[in-house]
């Protein structure tokens, strides 16, 4: 039997290549993993709507695979194709997150339905509605759009900017809200406690099996967690160089199939981690 039970990965920059596909040769090493029973998780900040092609693709409602959206916050499991798990921002905050982005002279955007909703659109959110393949709606009133509760908020800046704006805003609403950077140019504001290790500790007592049996894929800052949290967290090539620090393992860059070449070296070649001397 295999040590390892379930594979989570990030999308963006992890399993998808430059130009937002899976490549063959992952594709395939990922069916088979599959076909021998291990669980598929795609954990991405990305919204469930903007992740589903992905989980078509892999035919994880076949085998029962999930969906973990913005960064924890919402669950799916593709085989019922229902939402287990959904932790949404009290609406009560959102005046304050939209004056703040005012304040430091930042974009700001979220989701409502299928659509990003931002006060003023932007090369940022334009990059947002690429990936997704999200309508980008751009409204008057940003709070009173937001008629119902969403899962985040984004803030948007250049990078070393964001950089900047993230530790002021961390350091006042850190206490309040769970503050991470995805893309450098991306700052998601979520309720306090989500992350993507939260989802994933969710997912292994749903499966019944330990975070030692997990491997992780990552490449940025909000893939931290999860790549700390399993038994083996892995740092892509082309990953932040802090992810590279805290992973157990770096591998090839997403468009060098980097998590085929892993999953090969861990699973189908039964090399364990750590190694012996």
């Amino acid at each position: 039997m295999k040590k390892y039970k379930a594979i989570a990965m990030d999308l963006d920059d992890t399993l998808l290549t430059t130009d937002l596909k899976i490549a063959e040769q992952t594709k395939n090493t990922l069916m088979q993993c599959q076909q021998d029973g291990i669980h598929i998780i795609l954990a991405s900040g990305r919204p469930i709507y903007a992740i589903e092609k992905y989980a078509e693709e892999l035919e994880l409602k076949k085998y029962g695979g999930f969906i973990v959206g913005f960064n924890g916050a919402m669950v799916k499991d593709c085989k019922t194709n229902r939402i287990i798990l959904q932790k949404n921002l009290p609406m009560s905050c959102i005046r304050n997150l939209y004056d703040l982005s005012r304040e430091n002279d930042v974009f700001i955007h979220t989701y409502v339905g299928n659509e990003i909703i931002t006060p003023k659109n932007n090369q940022y959110t334009e990059i947002e509605g690429k990936i997704t393949g999200m309508p980008i709606r751009e409204v008057t009133d940003f709070v009173k759009a937001i008629d119902q509760e969403v899962v985040k908020v984004l803030m948007l800046a250049d990078p070393d900017y964001l950089r900047e704006v993230y530790g002021k805003l961390n350091d006042n609403l850190g206490n309040k809200f769970s503050l991470t950077i995805s893309k450098p140019y991306f700052l998601e504001i979520m309720d306090k406690g989500i992350e993507k290790s939260a989802a994933l500790t969710f997912l292994c007592h749903k499966l019944n099996i330990n975070k030692e049996e997990l491997i992780a894929f990552g490449d940025s800052y909000n893939d931290l967690s999860m790549i700390s949290y399993a038994g083996l967290g892995i740092a892509m090539g082309n990953a932040q160089n802090d992810v590279k620090k805290q992973s157990d393992y770096v591998t090839d860059g997403n468009d060098k199939d980097g998590i085929a070449n892993a999953l090969m070296r861990f699973i189908f070649k039964d090399i364990p981690y750590p190694q012996s001397a």
